[in-house]
């Protein structure tokens, strides 16, 4: 749980990890900050690999990369069945819950299926630090663009909604990410939101956004509003920079 007794959430473009050069992951200061929002000197940690349809390679790297961090560390699997006999319990006991990128479209189905997306809710109200990567950091929103459903991007419009905002990942990284957003944005199909570049992370208090974050000088986040019909407007929000690697 987070001291402070808020609810907060991290919502990450991404870079969560970055690689370290021998096929492994080394955590960016993007997940040094969520370790901090909890308070904790050694946080209780869970990742939720659910997107990535709970690959064992996959959580076998999650989990060397947090090796380097002082932290008490499992995981969440949904496949091919959960992997803990009280999913809310284990939820509600962690600091951070910690959710990686891959298909939010599948990550919602199997959440709702399973009810995490009410336990996912409980755990924000009660303190718990919810963080994650691309979809990871979408799925907390109203809605946003993903290429769950192939590589053409198409919008997204049923998220968890904790956050009231449509949501941009990979903003610099991936050409169609912006056109796209702006344009869903301004038809209404999305409601205005922010968007963060590779790097830089969203940092919601409640449903404020009060500030964004990165380890990358030149990277940016947006705030992306409705400016007259059918159009979108953008503004850069000059994120907060962290110590680097």
């Amino acid at each position: 749980m987070s001291t402070d007794g808020q609810p907060h959430i991290l919502a990450i473009g991404g870079g969560s990890f970055v690689p370290d050069g021998r096929d492994g992951l080394t955590p960016s200061p993007l997940i040094r900050y969520a370790f901090d929002l909890t308070g904790q000197d050694r946080p209780r940690v869970c990742f939720v690999t659910t997107a990535v349809g709970d690959g064992a390679e996959y959580v076998a790297r999650l989990y060397a990369g947090f090796s380097s961090l002082d932290a008490e560390v499992s995981h969440l699997a949904l496949f091919p069945m959960p992997n803990v006999p009280d999913v809310r319990a284990h939820l509600l006991n962690q600091d951070l819950v910690h959710v990686s990128g891959g298909s939010v479209a599948n990550l919602l189905a199997l959440w709702r299926l399973h009810g995490l997306d009410e336990i996912m809710r409980e755990a924000w109200q009660e303190g718990v630090v919810l963080s994650g990567q691309s979809a990871g950091a979408l799925c907390w929103h109203a809605g946003g663009t993903t290429d769950s459903f192939g590589p053409e991007l198409r919008p997204l419009t049923d998220g968890l909604a904790f956050l009231p905002y449509s949501c941009g990942v990979h903003y610099d990284s991936d050409p169609q990410r912006r056109p796209l957003l702006q344009q869903l944005v301004g038809e209404g199909t999305l409601p205005g939101g922010y968007a963060a570049d590779e790097g830089v992370a969203l940092h919601y208090v409640g449903t404020e956004f009060v500030q964004a974050v990165s380890y990358r000088k030149d990277a940016g986040a947006y705030r992306v509003e409705p400016d007259g019909p059918g159009t979108a407007k953008e503004s850069r929000l000059e994120p907060r920079l962290l110590a680097s690697l």
